[in-house]
């Protein structure tokens, strides 16, 4: 996630990033750009920045914001997860507790995005634990672009989950100066399977 105040305890700074999962028709896709930047240099192309978490690989997950916030939060999230099996929300909202009242959690400056077979959620830093009404989340510099074109590619049929994030992520790049090309997208349901860039 870009932002042009680098917080005072991330000295390194590193922002820029779209992630977007859609949910559709018993699939859901979650796919992620792979660009990092510093300030206004792109450090890295191809980062991976959505991944499977869980015992069996079943909840899909990406960040935005601060790569070492993030994996912090990550790693608390699979701390959770191990906690609560098979109760993904349970799960995140015991995070978003942690994360909204514990001195150092507070402090990571980071989003992150969730989804296992049936539910989707945005979490923050403030308590959010959100679930979307239409199965589309987008975070990150790029995400209200993703989100826009996600939101219009769901009215179009025959597109499965898989390809409404790729062609959304393809014109989010187009648009967003922190969103790259290098897409990984990671699927459940249908026989989904992970797909590297294209």
């Amino acid at each position: 996630m870009h932002t042009n105040q680098i917080a005072a305890h991330d000295p390194i700074g590193w922002h820029g990033t779209t992630i977007l999962c859609v949910r559709r028709d018993g699939q859901v896709a979650m796919a992620g750009d792979g660009q990092v930047t510093l300030g206004q240099t792109v450090i890295k192309g191809n980062a991976r920045k959505v991944r499977r978490i869980g015992p069996d690989g079943g909840i899909l997950s990406g960040f935005a914001g601060a790569t070492a916030d993030a994996f912090t939060l990550l790693e608390r999230l699979e701390a959770k997860l191990d906690r609560y099996p098979n109760q993904l929300e349970r799960a995140c909202v015991e995070l978003a507790k942690d994360w909204r009242t514990d001195r150092y959690l507070r402090r990571l400056e980071a989003m992150m995005a969730v989804a296992d077979g049936t539910r989707s959620f945005t979490l923050t830093g403030n308590g959010d634990v959100l679930e979307p009404e239409d199965g589309v989340i987008a975070i990150g510099s790029g995400g209200n672009y993703a989100l826009s074109a996600a939101r219009a590619l769901m009215t179009v049929d025959g597109l499965g989950a898989e390809e409404v994030a790729r062609r959304s992520m393809r014109i989010a790049a187009e648009i967003c100066v922190y969103t790259n090309h290098s897409v990984i997208v990671e699927t459940l349901g249908s026989g989904a399977a992970a797909t590297e860039p294209r």
